[in-house]
């Protein structure tokens, strides 16, 4: 299995399931098989995590990425026991830190809920292949994660504007949108995990879904205030 395939999302929860510690062991830069070196790919997944841990309070010590090969077996086992000893100096997950564990728990999911979002905004970097370890120290910085948070984007369906059609309600990978036929869609903003499906989705021609960001989103039209009335229908009834 190639640590390429280690995802964001398996780091936090490891430590959402109270795991003191994450290890990832990957094949040595540079010697991956493939084409893809996704070993480059899981080097930059653990540098941004690191300082994701470092924006909620913990000890980014806690994970750890080595590259080695297949037959160094002793190099592994050292390398395991160094790790296994910081962590244990580290004392349980939070508790080392002086955070809550309710705390924390909530923090690990809002961030996990973020996931999709914090990949699509740092594809590019998250893509890089870095030959120099201060080059790997300086590809995220404290400051760039504490405004990946503060910036988040959220998005809003402009009920002027939206038709109805279903297409972002049926794309919508965690059901956050709430709608139907003639109904005005409306997003929750409590389940939208800011993947922009819905932005993507929208016709143009409608151009209902709407980026906010540094505001607050409008308030969701009232339910008895979402229903479309078509022309034709109003015709009709006159």
């Amino acid at each position: 299995m190639c640590s390429g395939r280690v995802d964001l999302a398996f780091v936090l929860r490891a430590f959402s399931n109270g795991m003191d510690g994450v290890f990832i062991g990957g094949c040595r830069l540079k010697e991956c098989n493939y084409v893809t070196h996704g070993n480059y790919n899981a080097l930059n997944m653990v540098l941004l995590c690191r300082k994701i841990m470092e924006h909620i309070g913990l000890n980014p010590e806690r994970l750890r990425i080595e590259f080695m090969s297949g037959g160094e077996g002793i190099l592994f086992v050292d390398v395991i026991n160094d790790f296994s000893k910081k962590v244990e100096a580290l004392g349980p997950l939070g508790k080392g830190e002086g955070i809550d564990e309710n705390e924390l728990k909530a923090k690990i999911q809002e961030v996990s809920k973020l996931v999709p979002y914090i990949k699509m905004v740092k594809r590019e970097k998250l893509g890089s292949r870095l030959e120099n370890r201060e080059a790997h120290d300086a590809l995220f910085t404290r400051d760039e994660v504490d405004r990946l948070f503060r910036d988040v984007i959220s998005y809003h369906i402009d009920p002027d504007k939206c038709q109805a059609c279903m297409i972002c309600f049926k794309k919508c990978p965690v059901e956050a949108i709430a709608g139907g036929k003639n109904r005005i869609h409306v997003i929750d903003q409590d389940k939208c995990i800011k993947c922009g499906t819905c932005l993507d989705a929208c016709p143009p021609r409608f151009g209902a879904v709407k980026t906010i960001s540094g505001a607050p989103v409008p308030p969701p039209i009232p339910e008895d205030k979402r229903t479309i009335v078509r022309k034709s229908k109003e015709k009709g009834a006159s």
